[in-house]
This record gives C-alpha cells, structure tokens and sequence, in this order.
C-alpha cells in the first residue's frame, strides 16, 4: 500500500474510531434512537449530495428504486439495528471497549458465510474464529470485574455486552446478504442506499422517542460530527481506499479502529484502559486476522497438522 493510502487508512480508523466517542457523548441527551435517526440521516444527506453529483438524478434515483428492497434489508441489518445496538451498550460499556468488541465483526462474517453462503472454512481461519470469540470473552469478563460506570452491575454490563456482540453479529449476516443480493451495485449506491433505508425506519422511533429535556450543546455537536465526518466523509474514504487499494487492504481498517477507540475514550472522556482490556484486544485482533485470511500461515499450526497427517 502506498504512503498516501496507508494515510488515509489510519484517517479512516481515526473517524471510525472516535464514532464511538461522539456516541457515548450524545446518547445521554438524545437517547438511543434520535441519535440513530439524526446519524444515518445526516449521513444519508452527505451521501446523495456525492451520488447526484457524480451521475444524472434519474439515473440513481431509478437504480436505487430497482433495488430498493435489498438497500433497505442492508440499512436496517448493517446501520439502523447495530447503531442503536451500540448506542445501547455505550450507556453501560465504555467508548474504548466498545470499539474493541466492534474489532468481531468479521469473525461473524466468516462465521455467517460458512453456515448461510458455504464458504469454506480452513483449519486456520476455524482456529481464528476460536481465538477470536475467547478474546471477546476476556474482554467482556474484564468490563464485568472492573465496569466503566459507578451505578453499572454485572447484569448490565453483560446486557451491554450482548447489545454491541449483537450489533457485529448483525454487521457479519449484512456483509454476506450484500455480497448475495447486491453484487454488481456499485460501492456508493449502496451506501445511499442503505443510510435512505435506515432513516426511514429509525425516523418515527426519533420522533416518538425525542428527548423532552433540553439538549446540551456537547450532544449536538456530537451528532453532527457523527453524520458529517464518521459517516459522510468516513464511506468516502472507505470507497476510495477499496478503489485503489482493494478490499483486502481497505478492511485492515479493522484493525487500527480500536487502538484510536481506546486512545479517543482516555484522552476526551477519561476513560481508563485496564491491562484486561488491552489483553483482550490483542487477542480479538489475532483472531480476526487469522479467520479473514489477514494471516496465511503459522509455521506452527501447520508443522503440527502436516505430522498428524503423516501419522494417519
């Protein structure tokens, strides 16, 4: 990867990262789903500004309609749902945590595309899947021994917990519903797509859940920050990488996110970064690189099943 891709990755993972930030920064003035609406909305505006931009009105209008009932499955499966499942945790969990347990995601996309698409599943990439669940699990024991909030128990902090596992399950059945259904869509028009379907639908829940207290001037500028740069800039620069880097490169994203999670939540909220929660980290990010393929060979795992074979 060139010098100016590997920049704009890292400035990726930074927006992504502090996405979790601006969450747990708004989510107690807005509450879960008008921070959501207001979110996907403003990105969805950023995002049909660039499409009609880039091509006549009719021309996207006419492929977003012929397709707009995958885009909408993919905009409540992959933004409406997670989002307000992240949010939900962010009320318990911390923004660095948040953002590590967000690292899984694509041990469920593997995970999903072996049971639903039967796609194979190597012993490495099976051993990744493994690895990678038991970090979760040391993280997700490490927030129940030492939680973010004072008034937070272990119940709540597992509810959390299961919220934002919930929402990287929900990212992982989105990934391979995408590639099912919308193979061929180009990049951009899915995004729209999807950020249109996912307003339309968390759009009555803001309404009917609008908070009635005045909201701080902290929390809007939250959530303007949210729409604008974690997701209007954010895809931009996630579509451009995929465009001149490819997708294998692009996703490595995943895993600097949550070293800028963790960095954003201790220097802007104070949060505090256990040894537990770094152990767990590690852990998860190993096991994402070998179940996405990241990591082709350990010398070891393979010295040791080419003996079993020769055994056998």
């Amino acid at each position: 990867m060139k010098a100016k891709n590997l920049l704009q990755l890292l400035i990726l993972a930074a927006l992504w990262g502090a996405s979790f930030l601006f969450i747990r920064v708004g989510v107690t003035d807005f509450g879960v789903a008008p921070l959501m609406a207001l979110r996907v909305g403003i990105g969805a505006l950023f995002l049909a500004i660039v499409l009609i931009a880039r091509r006549p009105l009719q021309q996207s209008a006419t492929l977003l309609r012929t397709r707009a009932v995958p885009l909408l499955a993919v905009g409540i499966l992959n933004s409406a749902a997670p989002f307000c499942l992240f949010a939900y945790a962010e009320l318990t969990l911390s923004a660095g945590a948040t953002s590590v347990i967000n690292a899984s995601a694509p041990l469920w996309g593997a995970l999903v595309g072996f049971l639903w698409l039967r796609d194979k599943l190597s012993a490495l990439r099976t051993l990744g899947l493994a690895v990678g669940f038991l970090g979760v699990l040391m993280l997700v024991w490490d927030q129940i021994a030492a939680p973010a909030g004072s008034s937070a128990t272990p119940l709540t902090v597992a509810l959390a917990a299961a919220a934002a596992l919930g929402a990287t399950l929900l990212y992982g059945i989105a990934a391979n519903y995408t590639k099912r259904y919308l193979t061929g869509v180009d990049a951009l028009t899915v995004a729209t797509g999807t950020m249109i379907g996912a307003t339309i639908v968390l759009l009555p829940l803001a309404v009917i859940y609008w908070p009635t207290a005045p909201i701080s001037l902290h929390a809007w500028g939250a959530v303007i920050a949210l729409g604008v740069a974690c997701t209007g800039v954010a895809y931009m620069l996630f579509f451009h990488l995929i465009a001149v880097a490819g997708p294998a490169r692009a996703i490595a994203v995943t895993f600097v996110i949550p070293i800028f999670g963790i960095l954003w939540g201790a220097l802007f909220l104070g949060e505090a970064v256990s040894p537990g929660m770094l152990e767990g980290c590690v852990v998860i990010l190993l096991g994402t690189a070998l179940a996405t393929g990241a990591v082709k060979r350990v010398p070891w795992f393979g010295a040791a099943r080419t003996e079993t074979k020769r055994r056998t």
